[in-house]
């Protein structure tokens, strides 16, 4: 495809303007849409609208093209598999790229400390893999409760719901929610309310679950888990120090709960490692993935010790979970990311941090800059001393980012997501900084 980004219609344009028409009249209203970009076709890192306009795709789908829009060997796995058959619920048969497929996830998961001891459920997305992993959790625990963390988003079903917190709007009006679930602070280090240093406030964030939660609330051998992202996600992109991921760990440990490590959008390569649990050097007791591990195919995988998946025959299932074309998808994924994409994840990611950063010199409405790979979130704020969140700005600036041809979107209530596909290149990279220094200093 030519160069992106390359804006040649107002936005939106005047056949984007019809389908978005033809959208409100019968599309449910739920969906957030931050901007009124209608999707053409993409290749790589560059997307084109349906009339003509070209963008530099920097949201990825909401991180999950990570290998790139239309990659020619996943489209290949597609086709091939496609030909053969589309379907033949794995609930009630069998057929080899779903089984081929667990294979593959037991070699690549944080779990079993790399023995590849590990059983897969398969879903259809996100939110499914989590309702699975709490479902496991109760089952092989014999235990009912639930602890997760403040910020966090796990998914839109009730279940998975109940242990998120990113924002009310995604829980008003549909409570009561599943009980039994405790909300911590999640390890936020640069709103740290009593200013510690990060080594002692990421530790010291646990201390609420351990004298709080666990004395006052419920007691530890009738919780059956805890579920965290490593790298908080909707929260606003949020990196723990090691050792907040690490002391979690030995609490769990120490109480026979298991670890939930959601990795939806934190997996598959997206911060330069397989998983972001390996930054943090930790195992987890179960960890679900979706997003990126199907290149844009629906796809959900819940992982677990083998130990702990013995759930008889009905206890759950899924019609389309592990749909073979999906299957097909992420075996190739898999491939492609350990063949150079991952790899990309980490050089260009790098570099677009290091240039983001730089822009902290010259814009005081950046507030942090944070990170792994290609998944890198801005914080902006009115002052740097109160840290003030700067909502309006944020919104003001993915507005703006779209009108000169780049797509972006928040995390959190005052930060923009860096979540490109990891086949950005540094001069894209460089483009979409360009781009976002003028838009930012728009502002002032």
């Amino acid at each position: 495809m030519p160069n992106a980004p390359h804006i040649k219609t107002p936005l939106p344009g005047p056949n984007a303007a019809a389908i978005i028409a033809r959208d409100r009249a019968r599309v449910s209203p739920s969906y957030t849409r931050d901007y009124p970009f209608v999707m053409a076709r993409g290749e790589g890192a560059v997307v084109e609208d349906v009339d003509g306009n070209l963008f530099l795709d920097s949201a990825a789908g909401i991180a999950v093209t990570g290998t790139g829009h239309s990659h020619p060997d996943i489209v290949k796995a597609i086709t091939e598999q496609a030909q053969k058959y589309l379907h033949m619920s794995g609930t009630d048969f069998y057929y080899e790229p779903q089984v081929k497929l667990a294979e593959e996830m037991a070699a690549i998961v944080p779990i079993a400390k790399g023995t590849g001891d590990v059983k897969s459920f398969f879903g259809n997305s996100g939110t499914e893999a989590v309702e699975a992993a709490v479902k496991l959790a109760r089952y092989a625990t014999k235990r009912f409760n639930i602890i997760a963390f403040l910020g966090s988003f796990h998914g839109r079903t009730l279940g998975s719901l109940a242990v998120s917190s990113s924002r009310a709007i995604q829980r008003r009006g549909f409570g009561p929610m599943m009980p039994g679930v405790f909300h911590a602070p999640y390890a936020t280090c640069y709103r740290c309310p009593v200013g510690l240093k990060p080594e002692t406030c990421q530790a010291e964030c646990l201390g609420f679950v351990e004298e709080q939660i666990m004395i006052h609330l419920v007691s530890p051998d009738e919780v059956a888990a805890v579920v965290v992202e490593p790298i908080q996600g909707e929260g606003g992109y949020v990196v723990p120090a090691p050792q907040f991921h690490q002391r979690l760990r030995a609490l769990t440990e120490k109480h026979g709960i298991l670890l939930i490590a959601d990795e939806v959008q934190s997996g598959m390569g997206r911060t330069a490692r397989m998983f972001a649990c390996e930054h943090f050097g930790i195992d987890a007791d179960i960890v679900t993935v979706a997003k990126g591990i199907a290149s844009g195919l629906p796809l959900g995988v819940t992982s677990a010790r083998s130990e702990l998946m013995t759930w008889p025959p009905g206890a759950h299932a899924s019609t389309f979970g592990g749909n073979p074309v999906s299957a097909a998808a992420a075996i190739a994924t898999i491939k492609v990311l350990k063949d150079g994409v991952m790899r990309n994840a980490e050089v260009v990611g790098d570099y677009l941090m290091g240039r983001l950063r730089a822009l902290m010199d010259k814009h005081p409405l950046i507030g942090d800059v944070r990170g792994r790979g290609l998944m890198i979130g801005v914080e902006l704020v009115r002052d740097r001393q109160t840290k003030e969140r700067a909502t309006t700005e944020r919104d003001r600036i993915v507005q703006g980012m779209f009108q000169k041809g780049v797509l972006l979107l928040g995390a959190g209530r005052n930060a923009v997501r860096f979540a490109p596909p990891m086949v950005l290149t540094k001069d894209q990279a460089d483009t979409v900084v360009k781009i976002f220094d003028e838009v930012v200093g728009g502002l002032s």
